[in-house]
């Protein structure tokens, strides 16, 4: 996640002219989008042996505030660099990326707790006694 986290830093420390993007719209927003997909991702990895002590939406709320703050801190630290913009459109490009990622988790957790429960059932059922 700090790795994660460093790169986006680094990428927004550099000049307006520093990369050139190809000229279609909104291609700058799915950069932000998948980054900070990357971020909640990371993070939700990191938070894996404490999900038993939380609750899956208190986690996902806590990773898509986190990636909302530090796209805001970021989109501050931009402001202050030659030819760069702090951009509303860019934080919310970042929140979407998170969320995406923790919806496409908490969907895939509901999955695995509903294919548990499946073999749990089947099981107590299989080794009863006639």
């Amino acid at each position: 996640m700090v790795c994660i986290m460093g790169m986006i830093f680094f990428l927004s420390h550099q000049s307006g002219d520093f990369v050139e993007l190809p000229e279609f719209a909104g291609f700058d927003k799915l950069l932000h989008l998948i980054a900070y997909g990357i971020l909640a991702a990371s993070f939700l990895y990191g938070l894996q042996p404490f999900t038993k002590q939380i609750t899956l939406p208190a986690a996902g709320i806590t990773v898509v505030l986190f990636c909302f703050a530090y796209g805001v801190g970021d989109e501050f630290h931009q402001s202050f660099i030659p030819g760069r913009l702090a951009s509303v459109w860019d934080v919310l490009a970042d929140t979407a990326g998170a969320i995406l990622v923790v919806l496409w988790w908490m969907r895939g957790k509901a999955k695995d707790k509903k294919q548990k429960s499946k073999l749990f059932k089947g099981k107590s059922t299989e080794n009863t006694l006639p």
